[in-house]
């Protein structure tokens, strides 16, 4: 038998935790544009969710922890928005998506991401978040350029050192260029768009 009833135990409203979550995490993003890392405080992050400084720490033990858990969510949507867009059958097209969808998020949380890559070498958990993101990257593009021809394997120019090099240069192109303009990114996304489809032999 059939109903109209909500299944059994679905959340339909979120939980108060998940709010103030949120809330820290988006906080945390707005003073690093309006103080940076160094010189924002964990009183800062508190006032300007609506919490104390005691109800912050039931979440998140230092100012360290709030960022990185604001590079975890960043880099789950710069993963999800590119990996649909990496398995597409056509080469031209996932190159092509998975580049305009980069810009988009760089265009959305750079600084989240500047602050992240500043912070890798230093702060172990950010590290280890941001090579892990490398790492499925390097993954996708080596399925992108295996499906256009090249041949699979890890000397300099087969699909997998290609891959990690050009997940690299984008790194350091988007990060540079997101210092400057949309317009630096855009340029940035045109030339690694052109480098990868170079790669892939696609550009004849």
């Amino acid at each position: 038998m059939t109903g109209n009833h909500p299944a059994r135990g679905r959340r339909t409203t979120e939980r108060k935790g998940d709010v103030r979550e949120r809330a820290i995490l988006d906080t945390c993003e707005a003073l690093l544009a309006q103080k940076g890392y160094d010189a924002m405080t964990v009183g800062d992050i508190a006032q300007g969710a609506g919490i104390t400084r005691g109800a912050l720490y039931f979440y998140f033990g230092s100012k360290q922890e709030v960022v990185t858990a604001l590079v975890a969510r960043t880099v789950e949507h710069l993963w999800e928005r590119s990996r649909a867009a990496a398995q597409s059958d056509e080469p031209r097209q996932a190159i092509a998506t998975a580049m305009q969808r980069t810009v988009d998020l760089w265009n959305e949380h750079g600084l989240v991401m500047r602050t992240a890559i500043d912070l890798s070498l230093t702060v172990p958990e950010i590290g280890e978040l941001w090579n892990h993101t490398a790492d499925l990257f390097i993954t996708a593009i080596t399925a992108v350029l295996e499906r256009a021809g090249v041949r699979a394997g890890s000397a300099p120019d087969q699909a997998s050192a290609l891959a990690r090099a050009l997940c690299w240069m984008i790194e350091r192109t988007f990060y540079h260029a997101s210092q400057e303009s949309r317009r630096k990114l855009r340029e940035a996304s045109a030339t690694c768009e052109h480098i990868w489809l170079t790669s892939a032999g696609l550009t004849g």
